[in-house]
């Protein structure tokens, strides 16, 4: 299982930045052609990306490294195909499709990608941008068997329903739409990706908010500069307390099971089964992620 807590966008046309992303603690890179590259570099972008991949295929890194997905153009705009036909090929392993608002437009993006990958390897994550997008959320997080996640596009989002620029705090408007993509993306068994946090000079402001997105159910949190990857990545992974819990959950489980006990108690607190799986899912992720 691929774990995505990091999701770094890198902007397509800056060569300098993909190989210094390429080799980052980042679980997944978003390359991106869209919002992060200007109308006359996007050309440039789709070429340096489709390149990058190429070498990364040639040369497969090895260990943990991050994801290589690409960020396109909207579905149905023109550029669009022109980024699919240039990046599609080896080196890629997902798309990042941005501003859907119908399942529609997922299965769209499938009938293109039918005949270039016909196995479904590559894979989906689709932001949700606008209301119109949360509204058909859940149909949209079950489009397509290569739906791999839902994202919170929470700038664009927050321009939609014209709220203010400075976001305050801990941004108590966006909390039912945060909830409502978590909540569509969970019943859809892939994963929720919270929205950047914007202010790369504010790590204690994106240690809280990220504390929130996990709290909330996110599984991630996308980010826009490498000084942020550290802080994600450790907030979206087990801290010692929470797999010292989940051993001893495991453990009193498996005596209690021993000694042939139909109820199990730990510090007081009554083991069922729902509590033995996330136990379980705990101990999975902290021995998959080792020390990244």
């Amino acid at each position: 299982m691929d774990f995505m807590r990091s999701l770094m966008f890198v902007p397509g046309h800056r060569q300098r930045m993909i190989d210094k992303a390429l080799a980052s603690a980042a679980d997944v890179l978003f390359l991106d052609v869209e919002d992060g590259v200007p109308p006359a570099e996007k050309d440039l972008a789709r070429e340096t990306i489709a390149s990058s991949l190429r070498t990364v295929a040639e040369q497969p890194p090895q260990g943990r490294h991050p994801l290589h997905f690409v960020r396109i153009n909207a579905i149905g705009h023109e550029r669009m195909h022109a980024d699919l036909s240039t990046v599609l090929g080896p080196g890629l392993e997902g798309l990042c499709l941005p501003k859907v608002e119908y399942a529609d437009q997922i299965r769209e993006v499938d009938g293109l990608l039918a005949q270039p990958d016909p196995k479904g390897e590559i894979r989906y994550i689709a932001s949700i941008e606008s209301a119109l997008g949360l509204i058909n959320a859940a149909q949209i997080a079950a489009a397509s068997p290569r739906m791999a996640g839902l994202m919170f596009g929470a700038e664009d989002f927050s321009k939609d329903l014209g709220l203010p620029t400075l976001r305050v705090a801990e941004a108590s408007e966006l909390l039912y739409a945060r909830s409502a993509i978590i909540m569509a993306a969970t019943a859809a068994h892939i994963q929720s990706i919270d929205g950047v946090w914007p202010d790369i000079q504010d790590p204690d402001g994106l240690l809280k908010d990220s504390l929130q997105a996990r709290r909330l159910g996110f599984t991630g949190k996308s980010l826009i500069h490498p000084g942020q990857i550290e802080i994600v990545n450790n907030v979206f992974r087990p801290d010692e307390g929470e797999v010292e819990y989940a051993q001893r959950v495991i453990a009193a489980f498996e005596e209690g099971q021993a000694r042939g006990d139909g109820a199990i108690a730990l510090g007081g607190q009554l083991i069922d089964l729902p509590i033995v799986d996330r136990a379980r899912r705990t101990l999975a992720m902290h021995e998959a992620l080792g020390a990244s």
